[in-house]
């Protein structure tokens, strides 16, 4: 007996208005680069059904100040696209001081760089030491704080280092986004008490992920955002497959149920928010 196939819901058929912004996505991987593609998810498809499904803008996040360098052109036809500049915690040890000003120089040449990240610390992967993490880390924040930016924190398996640091380095009650939240309640309220803001990814729509919907429910609106981590982390129905922004909807749409309001005012609340936070 063949397997019956999935039928899935195109996020062009939620029908949500212009206004929603994906705050978090890696669309300069190959994932979306002609001639590595998989059919239809080339960077012009996937930016029209973004559009389509509502998105007015989403957040590009750049490795390197040489990644910028290299694959900043292919946005240029896609104004909607804003950047996010920083090395992640995987990677510490590719930041030098002269990385640190290259990424100061790519910053102040280009306005659409909006914030600084993803950075943070991940002990989940054994590859960094901790205190190349922690090196790493700061010397961003503190160019974030030079640069009057705000900040896209990565934070895996390493909750009292990440807060402690941006304690001392004087975070608290600045732009500061966490990206990717999959905590509870308690995690929740201890980012919140700070001043900062939350970015909620794909996988609030997972069965297993109860303690997320639940913190989403007592997150204020004004304070929550929507990302797609693309092409990671793709909601249901589309799970297993690679994630794209216009896939952000699913998430919007689970988020809504969570918070017991129509999912067109949530997403158009969250865009405004993102707006606001990156300045765009």
């Amino acid at each position: 007996m063949s397997k019956k196939k999935q039928i899935r819901t195109a996020p062009q058929e939620l029908a949500l208005p212009a206004g929603g912004v994906d705050t978090h996505a890696h669309l300069a991987f190959p994932e979306y680069t002609a001639g590595t593609a998989e059919p239809d998810m080339e960077l012009p498809q996937v930016i029209s059904r973004a559009k389509e499904s509502g998105l007015d803008a989403i957040g590009n996040i750049f490795a390197s100040a040489e990644h910028w360098q290299t694959a900043g052109e292919l946005f240029s036809a896609f104004p909607q696209v804003f950047f996010q500049l920083g090395v992640h915690p995987t990677e510490a040890d590719l930041l030098t001081d002269e990385q640190t000003e290259a990424m100061r120089n790519a910053v102040n040449s280009d306005s659409r760089i909006r914030a600084i990240g993803e950075i943070g610390l991940d002990y989940y992967w054994p590859d960094q030491p901790p205190q190349v993490q922690k090196r790493a880390f700061i010397a961003q924040l503190r160019l974030a704080g030079q640069l009057d930016l705000p900040v896209s924190i990565h934070c895996r398996d390493a909750w009292a280092d990440t807060v402690s640091i941006l304690e001392s380095e004087g975070f608290i009650g600045r732009p500061l986004l966490w990206h990717c939240f999959g905590g509870d309640i308690p995690m929740a309220q201890a980012i919140l008490k700070r001043g900062w803001e939350i970015s909620i990814p794909g996988p609030i729509t997972f069965k297993r992920n109860e303690a997320l919907r639940e913190a989403v429910a007592h997150i204020p609106l004004d304070r929550l955002h929507l990302e797609t981590d693309s092409p990671y982390l793709a909601p249901e129905p589309w799970r297993g497959r690679p994630n794209e922004p216009a896939l952000v909807v699913f998430t919007a749409a689970e988020a809504a149920r969570c918070k017991d309001m129509p999912v067109s005012e949530l997403w158009l609340a969250t865009g405004k928010n993102s707006k606001r936070f990156f300045g765009l």
